[in-house]
């Protein structure tokens, strides 16, 4: 479908155009903005002084996909971090000629640019040296964050079954490129709601708010089935204790057909210098998609408040921003 014949409401005007799984993130000061491209053969960056700066920022490619082997195919969900001094890009690459051959990767720059710097590639995410199973298999989303001191990595990585099945897992860091502990089961799609077309929980980010650390994270097929789950555990307790974690049982965002928002998914927490807390995610503006709803361009950026209850995130589409 043409993004211009879509019907237009209060709610589904995009920040950004054609940008899916959206990372912003402020950090030193400045406002940064990646995403993956409806090509899915490179990675952008965008910096502004604002938010809002964000969505007529000049877009930079600093990597593109090799024409052979690894990092070939399919650069999807790029998220930027700035980690021991260094800028940090974790993003999922499939092979050139096996493109489902997909993996969790990194890119690192140590200059003080990451839009004008040079970028080096640092091969595949490495798991810890007693860890034989991660990213073995389909591997993506990979998300950093850090926690009471220390650095966690959550990914979505598919079960070697038929049919295979997306679930989540959790590590503790030892570096930037490399795991210290051994994967554990974060959560598997148990609902019927992360059922629809493929069993997949995918898409992580993580917030730490009023004392409980909350996951989201997205769950189903691509289509207006796509929506947003959540974890949930007290600030206090071990990432890594799986029997600390709280999954809720209801989605906290999906399709909203009257406001014109579908398949809502692939979050991303941040925070502006005010404390105020927002969310990135994206969704189509219609649900009548033709051919394979990956290669849909039209999954745009858009941009919410976030309040909170019980200390848990409220995702309300008329805290969206820059509304038509």
């Amino acid at each position: 479908m043409n993004c211009d014949n879509y019907r237009h409401t209060p709610w589904n005007t995009p920040f950004i155009a054609q940008r899916a799984d959206p990372f912003v993130q402020r950090i030193d000061g400045k406002w940064y903005f990646t995403a993956s491209i409806p090509s899915y053969d490179g990675i952008v960056l965008r910096c502004a002084d604002t938010l809002e700066g964000l969505r007529t920022a000049q877009e930079k490619e600093i990597w593109h996909a090799h024409e052979r082997g690894v990092m070939g195919a399919h650069i999807w969900a790029p998220e930027l971090h700035r980690l021991d001094g260094c800028w940090y890009i974790y993003f999922a690459a499939g092979e050139a000629e096996k493109c489902w051959r997909i993996r969790p990767w990194v890119l690192c720059c140590r200059d003080e640019d990451p839009i004008s710097g040079s970028w080096e590639e640092c091969g595949m995410m490495q798991p810890a040296e007693d860890d034989p199973f991660s990213f073995t298999a389909f591997s993506l989303d990979m998300t950093v964050f850090e926690h009471r001191g220390k650095h966690y990595c959550v990914w979505a990585e598919k079960v070697s079954v038929d049919p295979m099945i997306s679930n989540l897992y959790i590590a503790q860091m030892a570096s930037p490129t490399r795991l210290k502990t051994p994967q554990m089961l974060l959560t598997s799609p148990t609902y019927a709601w992360e059922r629809h077309g493929f069993w997949v929980n995918e898409g992580p980010t993580v917030i730490c708010r009023d004392g409980r650390l909350c996951l989201t994270y997205s769950a189903s097929d691509t289509s207006p089935a796509y929506c947003m789950g959540m974890l949930w555990m007290d600030a206090e307790a071990d990432p890594m204790d799986i029997s600390a974690w709280h999954k809720l049982n209801l989605p906290v965002l999906k399709t909203d057909a009257q406001k014109g928002i579908f398949g809502p998914g692939h979050n991303t927490f941040f925070t502006d210098e005010d404390g105020q807390v927002y969310t990135s995610y994206h969704a189509r503006p219609y649900d009548e998609i033709i051919g394979n709803p990956l290669y849909d361009p039209n999954r745009h950026t858009f941009i919410m408040k976030v309040d909170f209850r019980n200390g848990l995130p409220v995702f309300d589409l008329a805290n969206q921003l820059f509304q038509k």
